[in-house]
């Protein structure tokens, strides 16, 4: 059995009330009366194989096998960068980003709450995974969209599995409080990650971590920041198992935003209010988002862990994002690569240590954003159709 817990006042509410916040407007969680135990996870890998800490009580999930993704051991980029990385990549899920963790959680959800229509604002992973999971429900999908802000790889992928697009002149920022508003009106339910239910999919990425790493908790978990949904998940992820005492340590929770869209990390620095971007900008067009909704989860996340949050230039990121495909073979968009430049800035700054061992997670596939990967690595040779012109462009 689970409930809703707001995170400022306490409040609880039932899991079956469709809410997003408290009345106080503090931000909510699921919470479980049962403790889980390592001998719950049963069946092959993926989001359902911890079906036993997930708020699904009635409906059947929907699922496009998401989640199982695997964890590299990058063994050359950990030796170029001075300290010992792994890769979790998350761009292995179906639609191509951990979205999907949280979708058949968020989607499921929706069926067994009776609801008839699903939405969301989207920089353009979540569109696509919204989209894709809504087609598999047949469940009527609508997303909001800043005109022009968004790789066209994920815009095509959300058009082709139905969902009805609707593109605004303004920001995430923007898009996100008008389908806030008109969710209130009662238009649809929305799946942005200020649902707490769409997060608990995105927490077992934590729990696959550890089993993928045979329950030894690496020292440090690194990833990008734009609404600040994911950073918070995973932290609750490993928060109930360190409760659980299945783990008896925490790992310490990293953020990295692109340098152009980073409130967060300013106001982590200054230890203050956070203080939105009006125009956020960045080629990582995956966090080009400029408040973050779920920012105080993420303060929490990061504090409660004696982590930290940097922010990095979209130089230091595109370079991280050609090493992790020619270093290692793996291929990301630009806001995945965030997490490994982060690694590097935070390294050179002192403040991670050398023995550590990091868990670096990259949120979104190369082919997400195609444009971009053609911009950070460069051009082909053209050269004429003869075998001297090869062997010349060759040499």
């Amino acid at each position: 059995m689970s409930w809703l817990h707001c995170i400022e006042c306490g409040e609880r509410y039932s899991s079956n009330d469709p809410r997003y916040t408290c009345e106080c407007g503090g931000l909510l969680e699921v919470r479980y009366e049962e403790v889980p135990s390592r001998a719950d996870f049963s069946g092959p890998p993926g989001v359902w194989r911890y079906s036993s800490v997930l708020p699904l009580e009635t409906a059947d999930s929907v699922t496009l096998h998401e989640g199982g993704t695997p964890l590299y051991d990058a063994d050359k980029l950990s030796d170029e960068i001075g300290v010992e990385i792994h890769v979790k990549h998350e761009g292995m899920n179906p639609t191509g980003s951990f979205k999907d963790r949280g979708m058949t959680v968020g989607v499921s959800k929706a069926i067994e709450l009776g609801i008839e229509r699903v939405a969301c604002a989207s920089t353009g992973n979540t569109s696509a995974a919204l989209a894709a999971y809504g087609a598999a429900a047949d469940i009527p999908a609508v997303v909001l969209l800043p005109q022009g802000k968004v790789a066209m790889g994920k815009v095509a992928q959300a058009l082709m599995h139905g969902a009805q697009l609707i593109e605004l002149d303004g920001n995430f920022d923007e898009c996100l409080r008008i389908v806030r508003d008109l969710a209130e009106e009662g238009f649809f339910y929305v799946l942005n990650s200020i649902n707490p239910y769409r997060l608990e999919g995105q927490k077992t990425i934590a729990f696959e971590v550890l089993e993928q790493m045979n329950w030894e908790v690496p020292d440090r978990v690194v990833l990008p920041i734009g609404n600040a949904g994911n950073i918070s998940a995973i932290y609750k992820g490993f928060r109930e198992f360190y409760h659980a005492g299945i783990i008896d340590e925490m790992p310490m929770m990293t953020g990295v935003q692109a340098e152009g869209a980073s409130p967060l990390v300013g106001a982590l620095q200054k230890g203050g209010k956070l203080k939105p971007f009006e125009s956020p900008e960045t080629k990582a067009t995956a966090i080009r988002i400029g408040d973050p909704v779920n920012a105080p989860k993420a303060r929490e996340a990061i504090s409660e862990t004696d982590g930290t949050a940097t922010s990095v230039t979209d130089e230091e990121l595109m370079d991280a994002q050609v090493k992790l495909a020619q270093r290692e073979g793996i291929g990301v968009e630009p806001a995945s690569a965030t997490s490994v430049a982060g690694v590097k800035k935070l390294l050179n700054d002192g403040v991670i240590d050398s023995t550590e061992t990091v868990v670096c997670v990259t949120t979104g596939h190369l082919l997400k954003d195609p444009d971009a990967a053609l911009e950070a690595s460069g051009d082909t040779i053209k050269t004429d159709a003869t075998h001297e012109a090869v062997r010349q462009a060759l040499d």
